[in-house]
């Protein structure tokens, strides 16, 4: 009876033990060198928000955190530059819905596998996306960017910030539920994206509140709709696609932080633990806000779940939309 419970006494000290050891493994680790982080696309929000928490990781964790855009390719060449990359900590991707749920659809080929080949570590931030056009075009409503598209499909093209992202297709959901067409340009990034539309190059495009609303502001753009499920706070008078005749029109972008797979899990559970932190602090809530986001800062296990859904959902619209790499 005493050698049994002796076992048992030193079972559950091992398993005490086991468990403290984890648990100061979780907390306790950090990088030993500089860390990349890897943003998959040029001069969009993605970018924003890398180089909003690498100065708050680097106080955090005691080594530097680098942020480099690695765009194309609807950001494959960034993600799979992460993919191949050592998974002990030293690098992060900056996914959204393209090389992380979209591609997976919408590429005959795809060089990795989003869901076996990256560790989740948080979902970040949603944002329904906003619909605009340049004043120039003289268009005033959702209804009239339908009736003029239809009645002059060459005239019009839309710009995106890359290929097989929500930018890209919500227009194409729009065009196959309000039965118009127009010419899809691709960007490698908002940067050239917005650029080209204020200047008149290309007439419309979707993008994150972000990328266009100071432009917005100051009459460059003119806003039509939202993509999301209500209006946002900040602009009550601008109706969503579903109230503008669009039935149950939804499509949110999204952007979350990730590492290679095999990344230790102690690794995983540090970088979620800052990361968590530090978006839900004041200074980096009040960014997040004035962009428009939803902040979610989610656990490993949401996002991956989340990202599992989601390409369910777009690999739906693609094949409903005929959306084709070009």
């Amino acid at each position: 009876m005493k050698a049994s419970r002796s076992i048992i006494a030193t079972a559950v000290l091992t398993a005490f033990t086991a468990s403290t050891a984890w648990s100061q493994a979780t907390s306790d680790w950090r990088p030993t060198k500089t860390v990349r982080i890897v943003v998959p696309i040029v001069g969009s929000t993605n970018d924003v928000l890398a180089r909003l928490l690498a100065p708050k990781l680097q106080e955090a964790l005691g080594q530097p955190f680098v942020v480099e855009n690695k765009g194309g390719a609807g950001g494959n060449i960034g993600a799979l530059d992460v993919v191949k990359s050592a998974p002990d900590g030293h690098t992060l991707l900056v996914g959204y819905n393209g090389p992380l749920a979209i591609n997976v659809t919408l590429f005959d080929n795809m060089p990795y596998d989003p869901v076996k080949d990256l560790a989740p570590i948080t979902l970040a931030v949603k944002a329904p996306q906003y619909l605009v056009v340049n004043p120039a075009t003289g268009i005033t409503s959702v209804q009239d960017f339908i009736a003029k598209a239809k009645a002059n499909p060459t005239k019009y093209s839309y710009g995106s910030v890359s290929l097989g992202s929500a930018s890209h297709l919500t227009m194409e959901m729009m065009k196959s539920e309000a039965g118009f067409r127009m010419t899809h340009i691709p960007y490698r990034g908002a940067g050239p994206a917005v650029a080209d539309l204020l200047a008149g190059n290309v007439q419309a495009g979707f993008f994150v509140p972000g990328n266009v609303q100071g432009f917005v502001k100051e009459g460059k753009l003119k806003l039509l709709a939202t993509s999301g499920t209500k209006r946002f706070d900040s602009t009550p008078d601008i109706p969503t696609l579903n109230e503008s005749g669009l039935k149950d029109f939804e499509a949110t972008s999204w952007i979350g932080f990730l590492a290679p797979a095999g990344t230790p899990p102690n690794i995983i559970a540090r970088y979620n633990q800052e990361m968590v932190r530090i978006i839900n602090s004041p200074e980096i809530k009040a960014r997040l806000k004035d962009m428009e986001f939803e902040i979610v800062a989610s656990s490993p296990q949401e996002f991956s779940n989340w990202i599992s859904t989601e390409i369910v959902r777009w690999g739906k619209v693609i094949k409903d939309t005929g959306a084709k790499v070009n």
